[in-house]
């Protein structure tokens, strides 16, 4: 099976996310993406999130309407940092028959070089690098030439769907219409756990 990994805090999971899964999942043939929500962010924040369990469910809620997307809550599970290199060890260590790709954008490739155990997370996965916007490609394809002596890269263009975690959360905080970035189902689940509204 090919599988891809695609991890991130979906605060809430919205469309753009949905549509990047996509993307990868048409163009590289996978068979599966697991969406992986993180426990503990080495890179942002926790004091916007929602709590665990109801992003948990976000993603489960966004995933139903693809029958080859599903919700894991591995990185939840943890009382570590969510680095990428424990999440990529879990799945190719548990599933040694697949292979795995490893989702992630434009500026995320950019620093992959800073990550965890970097070197290590190129043995096990092939990256899947997201270029969202036209200008990105020169960048990104030359990050990946120079990552190609360490591992696996495909580079994958998709069409822009730019939209903001941040900016949705703004929106409901302010008792405004967030609809046309978000899966119907989780519109209701932040308004009836009222989330993201609160002072």
């Amino acid at each position: 099976m090919r599988a891809g990994i695609f991890g991130g805090s979906f605060n809430p999971p919205h469309l753009g996310h949905l549509h990047l899964a996509e993307s990868v999942h048409d163009a590289l043939h996978l068979d599966e993406v697991l969406l992986v929500p993180s426990k503990i962010s080495p890179h942002r924040s926790m004091a916007a999130y929602a709590p665990e369990a109801d992003r948990l469910e976000m993603c489960r809620l966004a995933a139903e309407e693809y029958p080859w997307l599903h919700a894991e809550d591995f990185e939840l599970r943890q009382s570590q940092v969510s680095y990428t290199y424990y999440t990529v060890e879990h799945f190719t260590e548990t599933r040694p028959e697949d292979e795995f790709f490893l989702l992630m954008g434009s500026d995320m490739l950019l620093s992959f070089t800073t990550w965890h155990r970097w070197q290590e997370i190129l043995q096990r996965v092939t990256l899947a690098g997201i270029a969202r916007e036209p200008g990105e490609y020169e960048a990104l394809d030359a990050a990946a030439e120079n990552l190609r002596q360490y591992g696996r890269i495909e580079i994958v263009h998709v069409d822009s769907f730019t939209v903001s975690s941040t900016k949705i959360r703004e929106l409901v905080k302010n008792s405004q219409d967030c609809s046309c970035y978000l899966p119907k189902k989780i519109v209701q689940y932040i308004s009836m756990q009222n989330l993201y509204s609160r002072t």
